[in-house]
């Protein structure tokens, strides 16, 4: 293993000691002391990665933003409409199931919203929500279209990251949710 690798791993490991710190006690009441605590290293070797809290929000969000960015760029590639729209659902429960912490976090800490908001994620995150409902919806959608896909991808977002659902396995929740966005969307296949 590489010195690159080692600290990658390392790096990797306490974003997951920090997302898990976030989801338990909220992003404001997880301090960079608990997670060295958690992590098992001293608060100087959390320092020595990230500087601040809004620096770990920031590198947690990053991946899964830049991912659902890739997804909407293939489901454009697609020719029909109805393929983009399925190709981009499809992606999008993919990482809702994935980072099923993330996306709770997004929908029920403000704390955890209001620093992205301050970071330089915040204009890759708010083009791929823009991005996503002009692929849901398409590029002049009518009200109604608007409002349905809007409801899709906040839907499930939120049903994915709920803690009532942490206890049911990802092949079903990504059924259920691909069942319930298809049947949602199912009027905006033109």
């Amino acid at each position: 293993m590489t010195a690159g690798t080692a600290t990658h791993d390392t790096r990797s490991r306490l974003l997951d000691t920090a997302l898990k710190l976030f989801s338990e006690h909220g992003m404001e009441g997880t301090s960079l002391q608990m997670i060295a605590d958690a992590f098992g290293v001293t608060k100087a070797a959390v320092y020595y990665h990230f500087k601040t809290k809004d620096e770990i929000v920031e590198a947690v969000v990053g991946p899964p933003v830049q991912e659902l960015a890739q997804v909407l760029d293939e489901a454009l590639t697609k020719r029909s409409r109805s393929a983009q729209i399925d190709d981009a659902l499809q992606g999008l429960i993919e990482l809702v199931v994935r980072y099923r912490a993330l996306f709770g976090l997004l929908n029920s800490d403000p704390g955890f919203r209001r620093v992205i908001k301050m970071t330089s994620e915040a204009a890759r995150v708010e083009d791929v929500t823009t991005k996503m409902r002009a692929v849901l919806a398409g590029a002049a959608p009518n009200l109604a279209d608007a409002i349905a896909a809007h409801v899709v991808f906040a839907g499930l977002s939120m049903v994915g990251g709920d803690p009532a659902y942490a206890g049911i396995d990802d092949d079903t929740l990504r059924q259920h949710l691909l069942d319930a966005g298809r049947r949602l969307l199912g009027r905006l296949r033109r």
